[in-house]
């Protein structure tokens, strides 16, 4: 089959044939539809996740089509799926509670075992894969991947948010302009806040009740002021500390804070300001991934029409455009994502 392989930090992805991927017991082999291209994976390719290394296939946004289901699967030939990027084992204490995405042996394609760019992918611990509704594109559907289903988890199970609450979402990338989508949904009011201009109109356009540009400074206080309070809840969607320190100062007490952005390499250690935390009676709440039975919730949403993620797909690519579109992390980026949608191009 026809991969993108990493073979170099920073270089381009090496496209290459390699073996067609073997089904597990528990697993089925996917012809790949759509896979989405993620900051996540950037961090990988720059060498700054810890688990990704030369060699690997990157990818794990993905939706595709049953082409070899194992003896232990319930799937059949021919079934279209979507995927969580966490596939937790489904027999641990975590996942028997629900708690599916911090399981210890969970299965990572894309970051510890081939991913999905690529035209087909090995999938193991297929109990949590969902059917992919016939309403929803696969393009659309891949990219729902990390940063869609993290941020329902966040907002629905983690945070609690509540409709009439003030939501800052700090970074209107992937996850960003997801929790926009998703807030609006839930009938929160959002200010959204980025450096990127550009950025901050499409979110304006998308329902978001104010855009700060955080290059003029004192974003926690411009929110305060605008909110009458500080936010109930804010998302930190980069993982760097200017964000997360703004995402924390800007919320009133009581107020609850999630990290969604993954704080890896330089900053995986921060300085955050612990006395707003104390002072405020704050809650700080880390949210990875989603546990694949929430597939559901989500999917049920986007069918009934309350939730349109078409505005999130900024570009439809072939295999060969994931090493600039991974380059382009580098700097600021354009509103929406990339999803790779020809694979043999």
């Amino acid at each position: 089959m026809r991969a993108a392989v990493l073979r170099t930090f920073n270089g381009d992805l090496s496209l290459e044939q390699v073996a067609d991927p073997a089904c597990e017991p528990d697993g089925v082999v996917l012809r790949v539809l759509a896979c989405g291209i993620c900051r996540s994976d950037w961090h990988g390719w720059t060498g700054e996740h810890p688990r990704v290394k030369p060699g690997q296939i990157p990818g794990h946004e993905y939706c595709g089509e049953v082409v070899e289901a194992g003896a232990l699967s319930t799937w059949r030939v021919g079934d279209r799926v979507v995927a969580p990027f966490i596939l937790a084992c489904g027999a641990c204490p975590d996942c028997r509670s629900g708690h599916g995405n911090i399981c210890a042996q969970q299965r990572l394609p894309g970051f510890t075992e081939p991913g999905a760019f690529a035209e087909f992918i090995s999938v193991p611990f297929a109990h949590n894969l969902a059917p992919l509704p016939e309403s929803l594109s696969p393009a659309v559907a891949a990219g729902l991947g990390c940063r869609v289903t993290t941020v329902w988890h966040a907002l629905t199970d983690r945070a609690a948010l509540q409709a009439g609450e003030w939501l800052a979402v700090h970074g209107t990338g992937g996850i960003g302009l997801s929790a926009l989508l998703l807030g609006r949904a839930l009938g929160a009011r959002v200010i959204v806040v980025d450096v990127v201009p550009e950025k901050l109109a499409h979110a304006l356009a998308e329902g978001a009740e104010a855009a700060i540009d955080a290059r003029d400074g004192d974003v926690a206080g411009r929110i305060i002021a605008l909110t009458g309070g500080g936010a109930h809840l804010s998302i930190e969607a980069l993982g760097i500390a200017a964000t997360t320190n703004a995402s924390i100062g800007c919320l009133r007490p009581l107020g609850r804070h999630v990290q969604i952005g993954m704080p890896v390499g330089p900053a995986a250690h921060m300085e955050i300001n612990m006395n707003a935390v104390y002072m405020k009676n704050l809650a700080l709440f880390g949210t990875r991934g989603m546990p694949g039975w929430r597939y559901p919730s989500l999917l049920s949403l986007i069918e009934a029409g309350r939730v349109d993620f078409a505005p999130l797909i900024a570009r439809r690519v072939a295999l060969s455009d994931a090493s600039a579109e991974l380059r382009a992390f580098n700097g600021p980026t354009p509103p929406g994502v990339a999803v790779i949608t020809d694979f043999s191009a």
